[in-house]
């Protein structure tokens, strides 16, 4: 897998022209707010013959970090603001509310998970910007035994629990692969080494949720 892209990939990548939800997910932003700025004359667009808004997604990216995204402070705030903008339209779309694991919840557990997502983005994003591979970890183990605990008082089984794991921190995973083709500031190699760094935060959660059902 190619994670890099060369620099004049990465700028054809910027100069192209993308959907509303497209840009809602680059923002981490309900669609309806990006309309919203757009009618405002708040984000710059155009539209298509059959009146659909397009966005170009150097203009988004811009927003997103007020500026250019060069530092690697910039490149992981818009991984998780583009992660936590996903799931909140997910959740807010009400299009979780049809999947077993989902439905499981209590109100109370949703209503707790949401909270929890948003401080393991921002505890990621901590680990991130330490490029340390051991520091900030027992945060993730933390964590992942909080979500456990609660999703196994409101009866899920482990498979639900690492399915509701697994939907949500995809996200992140998308996050890093999508910014990955529009940036040019590092080469494969440096990817290579975000994307593990994101893939090692994920896993010390998984198994702390794993050993908090096993121990039950």
């Amino acid at each position: 897998m190619q994670v890099g892209k060369q620099p004049n990939q990465a700028m054809s990548k910027q100069n192209e022209w993308v959907s509303l939800r497209h840009a809602a997910e680059i923002l981490g932003v309900h669609p309806a707010t990006v309309r919203n700025w757009a009618d405002k004359g708040e984000l710059p667009a155009r539209r298509t013959p059959g009146g659909h808004r397009r966005f170009l997604r150097s203009d988004l990216l811009q927003r997103v970090s007020r500026g250019s995204v060069s530092t690697d402070t910039d490149e992981v705030q818009l991984i998780v603001q583009n992660a936590l903008g996903r799931a909140r339209m997910q959740v807010e779309d009400d299009q979780l509310e049809a999947v077993p694991w989902y439905a499981a919840m209590s109100a109370e557990t949703r209503s707790a998970l949401r909270q929890q997502g948003r401080a393991v983005l921002a505890a990621m994003r901590t680990y991130l910007e330490s490029r340390d591979s051991d520091a900030n970890l027992a945060k993730a183990v933390d964590m992942g035994q909080d979500y456990a605990k609660r999703l196994h008082t409101d009866g899920l089984t482990l498979p639900q629990a690492i399915r509701g794991f697994f939907y949500f921190s995809n996200f992140v995973l998308d996050s890093v692969l999508k910014l990955s083709e529009v940036s040019a500031v590092h080469d494969q190699n440096e990817w290579a080494g975000l994307l593990k760094q994101v893939n090692d935060f994920n896993n010390a959660m998984l198994l702390s949720i794993v050993e908090y059902y096993q121990e039950d």
